[in-house]
Formats: structure tokens, sequence, C-alpha cells
């Protein structure tokens, strides 16, 4: 899969590590965000990450908390971002919701835990039950 990583300064390490991770699993990853730990906004991560999603099958954004960068991410209408602490969560993100891009905090889970988290969300298929189908097309909805 190719997969595109977003992260502001906060996020740099954890970033690194699931890029080492998913590179070691065969996945094709692109980096976009904070080159260094200078101060660098979440919103430009996720910003970036909105201009490379199209070339990408999944997308991960992180910041601190993973909160703002999944606020902004999900200004975009291509982008369905789920903040997830827990691999269930990840799980029913795919599936129920048919996210296309993962938030994670740095600052909220440690990094065998964030890399639970996202080989859970990798591997996790989208619903074809109807009324799943049915939420996520009003997710994308104009309100």
């Amino acid at each position: 899969m190719k997969i595109v990583l977003a992260s502001d300064h906060a996020a740099l390490d954890l970033r690194a590590y699931l890029v080492e991770k998913l590179v070691m699993a065969g996945h094709d990853t692109t980096e976009v965000g904070a080159l260094s730990t200078d101060a660098y906004d979440y919103p430009d991560a996720a910003d970036e990450l909105a201009n490379a999603l199209p070339n990408h099958d999944f997308g991960i954004v992180i910041c601190g908390t993973g909160i703002g960068i999944s606020i902004r991410a999900n200004r975009y209408p291509q982008i369905r971002a789920a903040l997830c602490t827990t691999e269930y969560m990840a799980e029913m993100a795919r599936e129920h919701n048919d996210a296309n891009v993962l938030a994670l905090g740095a600052r909220v889970v440690g990094t065998e835990q964030a890399w639970a988290i996202t080989k859970a969300f990798l591997v996790g298929k989208s619903s074809e039950v109807p009324r799943h189908i049915a939420r996520v097309e009003k997710l994308g909805r104009p309100i």
C-alpha cells in the first residue's frame, strides 16, 4: 500500500517510527509536514497530507494529541480522518466509517500501541452493510 504520513514537530519521532515499521512491512511511504523539532503547525501538516492523499491509499496524521490535526484534516471533503487510541477504534473506523486517514496522538499512545493501531487500521475493510454505506454517504454531504 501507498501511505502518506504527516506530522507536526511534536510527533516527528512517532512518524519516523511508523515509517520504519511500515517500510519493513512492505508499504511505500511518503512523509510530509515537520522536517525537524522546530515549531511546525499541525494545520499545515494536515494541508500537506490532503494535497498528497490522492496519490496514496491511506493517510496517517499525527500531532501531540491527534485532535487538532484530525480537525483540520476533516475539513477536506475527500478525507474521513478518525482519531483512534485503540485497535478496536481503528477497526471500527475502517468498517463503519470507511475512514481513509488515521489520526494519532504522539503524547497519548506509545510507539507499540501506535503500531498496533496502525496495523488494525490498514487491514480493516469497509462494511458492505447497506446501513453503514448510507451513513458514510451522509458524512460526505454538505451541511
